[in-house]
């Protein structure tokens, strides 16, 4: 299922998959997995509790998403344990772990790899490149959708400030 909405990747059209979520909404469940000492699985109601950042890129693999989330790594590092923040690609792993530990990135990783429904319930996924969309959602402590940005051209980086700013807004 598409939704409406056109994303680009290198000026070329694509379709994003799944269903459109919305600032207000409750965010849907996920079950998503990182390496720990074995494949460890991450859901939503791991997050629940404290307000969370959910960055989301196609693969760590390439320069715009290694810097995105460097840059979210840096950034966050101030609030400490107040916050969730996570990353999620279709990256296996292993490869994000091995990524984290190369960049010595202390936000957690986690894969869609295995189902594929993140990209879908939370309508990222290009359905062109069966890869995630580049986009950061914000989530209070309930796990409710308090921000919301698909960024148009793949190839770009997110609005970092606009990002960080709703993230302040529920620490306080």
């Amino acid at each position: 299922m598409s939704q409406s909405g056109v994303i680009t990747f290198k000026g070329n059209p694509m379709t994003l998959a799944g269903s459109e979520l919305a600032v207000g909404q409750a965010a849907p469940d996920f079950s998503l997995h990182y390496a720990h000492e074995g494949l460890k699985e991450l859901k939503l109601a791991d997050l629940k509790g404290k307000p969370s950042m959910i960055s989301i890129v196609p693969s760590l693999d390439t320069p715009t998403c290694a810097t995105q989330t460097k840059k979210f790594n840096e950034q966050l590092g101030e609030l400490g344990d107040k916050i969730n923040a996570v990353t999620v690609s279709r990256d296996l792993p292993f490869a994000q772990a091995r990524f984290c530990g190369a960049e010595n990135v202390q936000m957690r990783t986690a894969s869609d790899y295995q189902t594929h429904a993140f990209g879908e319930d939370y309508g990222v996924e290009i359905e062109e490149l069966k890869l995630l969309s580049r986009a950061v959602i914000v989530l209070d402590a309930d796990g409710k959708v308090v921000y919301k940005q698909i960024v148009s051209e793949v190839t770009e980086e997110p609005n970092y400030d606009g990002a960080l700013q709703a993230l302040k807004d529920l620490v306080g």
